[in-house]
């Protein structure tokens, strides 16, 4: 019998691949989506790699939307095998510049979001003494990446929340893995424009950020990289709680872990661009520059 994976936020970019891969590979795929007029493409592409997905209409960011979908889930399959909390957005401001209200906003969806689909799924899997929680976070949930503050918080936290999550739920076989995607080929990276910069005095950091990410969405590597890492992480005999994956992924965390921080905080000093992405080249082994 094959395993019954939730997807959240299956409609677009890493959801969609991870989906499309998962059942490509056996798995029985139910994406979650804020609104059913959102799955055309993602069915089309299922469609024309021969398989099917299933779909639940469910908002991460509301508690009632999340059990009234996971109701319907548990109406129609004994349980879920796996779950992975793909739905999330972004988020660009330097702390100065961000109201706290964007701060709420974003780790409503991305860290709150993930708690609730966990909780909807742990009971089963407690009773089964089985499963797996892939909570899909971001080369920024371990890198203070610029001028996207709130984005950056809510990834740190989920991964703090999923680190917790993994120990507590030791005792009962269920596995807990974060995969921290780099860039990937994703639309939403050509929408991630949207700068404050209400002062005027951060023009350097957003043109940092932006360059960042042009420089990542002419490397970027095809999400479905990301859903074979999901697939690994949920069927190998030795597990891992991190998996870093896509453009600049694994190099950026791997040598951040072996940097001081005060090597990172005079990256931040430097006031010629040319010389910051020089900089960030040789810490990080990471082309960045035009």
């Amino acid at each position: 019998m094959s395993q019954t994976v939730v997807v959240t936020g299956a409609n677009s970019g890493i959801g969609r691949a991870t989906a499309i891969h998962l059942a490509s590979h056996g798995y029985r795929v139910i994406g979650t989506v804020r609104s059913m007029s959102k799955t055309t493409k993602a069915d089309s592409m299922a469609s024309d790699a021969g398989v099917s997905l299933e779909w639940v209409e469910l908002d991460v960011a509301d508690d009632e939307s999340v059990r009234v979908g996971f109701d319907r889930i548990h109406s129609v399959v004994d349980h879920v095998d796996a779950l992975v909390n793909n739905a999330g957005v972004g988020g660009n401001a330097v702390i100065e510049e961000c109201p706290p209200s964007l701060y709420q906003e974003v780790m409503n969806i991305n860290l709150c979001g993930p708690v609730r689909c966990a909780q909807a799924v742990l009971p089963s899997m407690r009773a089964r003494r089985a499963g797996t929680i892939v909570n899909v976070s971001s080369v920024v949930g371990r890198f203070a990446a610029l001028a996207q503050a709130p984005y950056v918080a809510s990834k740190w936290a989920l991964e703090a929340m999923s680190e917790g999550l993994a120990q507590e739920l030791a005792p009962w076989n269920i596995r807990v893995a974060i995969v921290e995607p780099g860039i990937t080929k994703s639309a939403i990276f050509a929408k991630n424009v949207d700068a404050p910069n209400s002062s005027g005095a951060y023009d350097m950091h957003y043109r940092r950020l932006f360059q960042f990410y042009a420089a990542g969405m002419a490397n970027a590597t095809n999400p479905f990289e990301v859903g074979a890492i999901v697939q690994h992480a949920i069927e190998t005999d030795t597990p891992r709680l991190r998996y870093p994956v896509s453009w600049g992924g694994p190099e950026i965390l791997g040598r951040r872990e072996t940097m001081s921080d005060a090597e990172w905080i005079a990256l931040g000093a430097l006031e010629s661009d040319d010389a910051y992405y020089a900089e960030f080249e040789r810490m990080f082994g990471v082309r960045i520059a035009p």
